[in-house]
């Protein structure tokens, strides 16, 4: 199991100051928020790597007020991305406002905070996303230049005996074949770690795909690509006639947030 420790010793110490700000800056104002990203995945796994970034999950009722909290400290805020995405600067430093996923799918809620973790990062007793969304959040990512298969499958190598699998069930809901795919891949790669997922979970998921694959065709024109990879399905839903999966439940995103999101990931592709 890896270490609970985490390894931030490299991190820039003008970096480090800000985070510790930022952070505080929240505690004392009593805004709810939880640690993600690197922080997170390191506090699980046991694996550092660098990051440019601090990410920091607030619930969507939160946001405004989080914004508020950080331009009273002196900070500049921007709506990033309209439906998941802010960030609070100061100088060249920032930090990521995270209350939602970018396909709309995993929005932050309050089981997000129910079930999280206490754990010190920069010497800050904080709350760390619980393993279960930390999954959720990142099982979605599978695009050409980013594909989080890795970073889940040793996640479940690390907390296959700690997840709480019929709430990550669960969280996939209909989307459990993302879940499913992940998981036969985990085999893949530890042949030897299979029995780090439950035997009844394969055995449920592995029913379903039986079932789904004996009933009927559905008859909709659904692309569900763009959940997963939305700048490679681009030609179905723009020129293909496939409805795109963004634009229906759970997702529920407009046409506007989605015209935002392929703007922002071109953009980011040509920077």
């Amino acid at each position: 199991m890896p270490s609970h420790a985490l390894h931030l010793a490299d991190l820039d110490p003008h970096v480090r100051d800000f985070y510790c700000r930022s952070l505080r800056v929240l505690q004392q104002a009593q805004v709810p928020f939880l640690i993600g990203g690197a922080y997170a995945f390191e506090r699980y796994t046991g694996i550092a790597r660098p990051t440019k970034d601090l990410d920091l999950f607030v619930h969507p009722r939160d946001v405004q007020r989080t914004f508020e909290v950080f331009g009273a400290a002196g900070y500049e805020t921007e709506l990033s991305v309209r439906h998941w995405l802010g960030k609070a600067f100061c100088g060249d430093n920032f930090v990521d406002l995270i209350f939602s996923s970018a396909n709309g799918c995993a929005p932050v809620d309050d089981a997000w905070f129910e079930h999280a973790i206490t754990e010190e990062v920069l010497g800050m007793t904080v709350q760390i996303c619980p393993i279960e969304e930390t999954i959720w959040s990142k099982a979605y990512v599978m695009a050409r230049d980013r594909f989080d298969d890795a970073d889940i499958a040793h996640l479940l190598l690390a907390c296959g005996d700690e997840i709480n699998w019929s709430r990550l069930l669960s969280r996939f809901g209909d989307h459990w074949r993302v879940l499913f795919s992940h998981l036969v891949l985990f085999g893949f790669i530890y042949p030897g770690e299979r029995s780090r997922v439950p035997e009844g979970v394969m055995n449920q998921l592995t029913q379903q795909l039986q079932q789904e694959t004996n009933a009927a065709p559905i008859s909709t024109k659904l692309c569900q690509g763009t959940l997963l990879a939305p700048l490679q399905y681009r030609p179905d839903v723009e020129e293909w006639g496939y409805k795109d999966a963004r634009l229906h439940p759970p997702s529920n995103l407009s046409q506007a947030d989605v015209e935002q999101w392929t703007e922002h990931l071109i953009q980011e592709k040509e920077a």
